[in-house]
């Protein structure tokens, strides 16, 4: 099934998608896709365009995980690197009310990674662009990895994409980023570390989305079914709205 195009429906009609879509990335997670000891919150979160992520236990007395056992799912970069077409090294330059899906370690609970889908309310001006990107860098700059999923095209205040904002913020100055002419929805699995390590993929309307990976250590991923569970949570969008995204009906 491709992705669809959300700008033909209301707001409204996504976010109920994304709700059931974080669900469905939730449940996969947590039936065995992450290690032992690792598990997937969906979380509400205070604030209108962003989660207030800074809250949410980024930090713990110890930064040290113990170490992963084996566990399906788990990869690790040296062993099998993601197999994404983009990938970038980004220095930065400090350290720097919406569902977001949050993976913990049980050990002091602490957050190791966040899943974010933006929603339009994330990309309505240059206010709600710029804090995105800012909550974005002080997550990677606290150590915590990030996986980002806009199925929005670039507009007015993310003419890049929404990386290119996020590569701004992390690199301090205004950065110009060479998103696909043909290729316009964005993808980008971000790791946490000295430098941030990007992997991206750029999808068109209409295309397959392809699995992503999610790092819940530098040096450890779990291959998320971007896909799968897209066409899961798809199913349960209500008939009419389903003609409309599927171009047998007009827009609203």
């Amino acid at each position: 099934m491709p992705v669809h195009d959300w700008t033909r429906v209301d707001a409204g009609i996504f976010h109920d998608f994304h709700t059931a879509w974080i669900t469905e990335i939730r449940n996969t997670l947590n039936a065995g896709l992450l290690p032992e000891g690792y598990y997937a919150l969906a979380e509400q979160h205070a604030g209108r365009h962003v989660a207030d992520v800074l809250t949410l236990h980024a930090g713990s007395e110890s930064r040290e995980l113990p170490p992963l056992p084996p566990a399906t799912g788990r990869t690790a970069v040296d062993e099998a690197p993601p197999r994404v077409r983009r990938k970038q090294t980004v220095e930065p330059v400090a350290r720097s009310r919406r569902r977001t899906l949050a993976i913990r370690h049980v050990s002091a609970h602490r957050l190791v990674a966040l899943v974010e889908i933006l929603s339009p309310a994330n990309k309505d001006g240059e206010d709600s662009v710029g804090e995105f990107a800012a909550k974005a860098a002080s997550v990677l700059g606290q150590g915590v990895h990030l996986l980002v999923m806009d199925l929005f095209p670039p507009g007015h205040h993310d003419p890049c994409g929404i990386h290119g904002v996020i590569l701004g913020r992390l690199r301090g100055v205004d950065q110009v980023y060479d998103l696909p002419a043909d290729e316009r929805l964005t993808l980008v699995a971000y790791v946490a570390a000295e430098r941030v390590d990007a992997s991206i993929e750029h999808v068109a309307v209409g295309a397959s989305l392809p699995d992503m990976p999610l790092f819940i250590r530098f040096d450890r991923y779990v291959n998320v079914p971007i896909e799968r569970t897209y066409q899961a949570a798809y199913r349960g969008v209500p008939r009419f709205w389903r003609e409309v995204l599927e171009e047998t009906a007009p827009p609203h």
